[in-house]
């Protein structure tokens, strides 16, 4: 079974999302999810990942709440920002935050973090430093973004990811 159909439950999703985004359903739309379900788990089978081996559910639950917290504060402070509320002068700038995370995982999962927290962008990430560029649309001090990030989010994502 494994050979013909390596990933199930993707070929099931597949074969249940095509139908929905078609509308009505006719025997033509089905032959076509039924071979997508087919062939995209094969050409997952070659893209196969390794497994990202999470150590630590307790740092998981940790990182989840303070990424929620802080989108929610940042999307409070980015809104005042451009509604004119605060009175300071704004300088957005790039910092660079040199990184020890070198898992890949981890590093998908910090960028998904960074890009998705209004106010800062991941930029470029240089392998051979371990140094991360970043944008910041507030940028008062730049220490303490570094310290945020290796601090709340880095040392967290180390936890979770060997």
């Amino acid at each position: 079974m494994r050979a013909v159909l390596p990933h199930p439950l993707l070929a099931a999703g597949l074969f249940a999302t095509w139908l929905l985004l078609n509308g009505p359903v006719s025997t033509g739309d089905m032959v076509v999810a039924f071979l997508v379900a087919l062939t995209i788990p094969q050409v997952m089978r070659q893209l196969e990942p390794d497994r990202s081996g999470v150590r630590s559910p307790g740092a998981i639950v940790r990182l989840a709440s303070y990424v929620v917290v802080d989108v929610v504060r940042s999307n409070y402070a980015v809104a005042a920002i451009i509604m004119g509320r605060r009175r300071h002068i704004r300088r957005s700038g790039f910092i660079h935050v040199p990184l020890d995370l070198r898992n890949r995982y981890g590093l998908a999962v910090l960028a998904i973090i960074l890009t998705s927290t209004p106010g800062t962008l991941w930029v470029q990430y240089d392998r051979a430093t371990g140094s991360l560029l970043l944008h910041v649309l507030d940028l008062i001090e730049e220490e303490e973004w570094i310290d945020l990030i290796k601090g709340r989010y880095e040392r967290l994502l180390l936890e979770i990811f060997p």
